[in-house]
């Protein structure tokens, strides 16, 4: 389908937006699109022995010089799980052999059988990274509780295992979120913690719930979302903090991993957030009347603050004065943006949210989807020409195949 086509009639304008993502020719278009990314990934994604490969612009494996190959990280691998799970709804033909493969994986590879937890990194002969990590073992709940929906055999006692490491060795009962990183040993590493793995503890805790029906799962996601949001990021009009202290005390100056923990505010962390609330405040039956109005919030905030008027896109990162940090254009907040201006109008009737979703596709359509090769290009210059300075080749399957099937819901096939 052409550029012209897939949005035909549906540019940003001045009359009153509709609802783009019930319109039928657009959801065969996001169902597409969907299809094709897994067409990019699927024929070269299985390293034989073990894990993923990591794939170029053009999509064959990247492997290096290095017998054991290249190092493959806990989230890498939990995440295609997770989002073969998805494809498998879909009819796509393989998909459980991609699920068994990273099923395996994780749990011969990654999985510490000795000490317990889930070791960050490993190649294809060893453990090259041996810490224990808030956000990889949150994408070890997502991607089991993705494959017991997708029934798979080994799902069960994934879960058991991963409920068991998060609620004994990463969970703080009295504060209400989790710790952030342990030595192979289970010695604490800093007194650091971070928003980015409560956040997707909170996306995983909800889809285990969705996958088992306990609600212990959905008032530990409650608790997060109320410390993180409700607290910190409506103190902070309504940006969120991303590093705080032992003690849950913002730390201002934090300057981390540049693509984990980059120093200041990371807007796309607030649409991803806002999508979450909304789906969080569903999962609840509606009692936390406080997240429809935070999660729009959030949203309005972060577009007003993080989108590049002049180029398009979003920041990657803000200092605390609201100015940008780093600059480059990445391609997960728009693939959040996305997905958030769909999930808020299901609890708002803010006009300015049926226009973001399209100005935002808009913008992926024509600077981010790769129309030679296929997937996403990871990151644009400010001439919005795409490069791989902070990721080499086309690392993420995760953000853009939601962007894709979070607005088709729950019947993704129906038109």
């Amino acid at each position: 389908m052409s550029d012209n086509t897939a949005f035909e009639g549906t540019a940003v304008h001045d009359g009153p937006p509709s609802n783009l993502s019930a319109d039928p020719v657009h959801r065969r278009w996001l169902l597409d699109q969907a299809l094709e990314l897994f067409g990019f990934f699927q024929p070269n994604l299985i390293n034989p022995a073990g894990g993923f490969y990591a794939l170029a612009q053009n999509g064959t494996p990247l492997t290096c010089q290095g017998q054991a190959g290249l190092t493959q990280h806990l989230h890498s691998t939990t995440r295609m799980v997770h989002c073969f799970a998805l494809g498998q709804v879909l009819g796509i033909v393989g998909a459980d052999a991609v699920i068994d493969h990273g099923m395996a994986h994780i749990w011969n590879r990654h999985r510490d059988s000795q000490q317990g937890g889930y070791f960050w990194g490993v190649d294809n002969e060893t453990v090259t990274e041996p810490t224990k990590q808030a956000y990889g073992h949150a994408f070890v709940l997502l991607a089991a509780s993705a494959a017991k929906r997708a029934g798979h055999p080994d799902a069960d006692r994934m879960l058991a295992d991963i409920r068991e490491i998060l609620e004994t060795r990463f969970w703080e009962a009295e504060i209400g979120a989790s710790q952030e990183d342990f030595s192979a040993d289970w010695q604490p590493l800093a007194p650091y913690r971070g928003q980015n793995s409560n956040m997707h503890l909170t996306e995983a805790l909800m889809a285990a719930f969705q996958a088992t029906g306990d609600s212990t799962y959905l008032g530990m996601a409650d608790r997060i979302a109320d410390l993180i949001i409700n607290r910190h990021a409506r103190a902070a009009g309504w940006r969120v903090p991303e590093h705080f202290d032992a003690t849950w005390s913002v730390d201002y100056g934090y300057s981390g991993n540049p693509m984990f923990r980059p120093a200041g505010l990371t807007p796309g962390h607030a649409l991803e957030w806002s999508r979450l609330l909304v789906d969080l405040y569903k999962l609840g039956q509606k009692k936390n009347s406080w997240m429809p109005a935070a999660a729009e919030a959030l949203f309005v905030k972060a577009c007003q603050l993080g989108w590049n008027e002049a180029q398009g896109g979003f920041h990657y990162t803000l200092d605390w004065d609201n100015r940008p940090l780093q600059t480059c254009c990445l391609w997960w907040p728009c693939a959040e943006a996305i997905a958030a201006a769909h999930c808020l109008q299901s609890v708002s009737d803010n006009p300015a949210l049926a226009l973001w979703y399209r100005r935002v596709w808009a913008f992926v359509d024509a600077h981010f989807i790769d129309k030679i090769y296929g997937g996403w290009f990871p990151e644009l210059n400010p001439q919005r020409q795409p490069v791989n300075e902070i990721f080499v080749g086309k690392p993420d399957l995760y953000h853009a195949v939601q962007a894709c099937l979070v607005p088709l819901g729950d019947n993704p096939m129906s038109d």
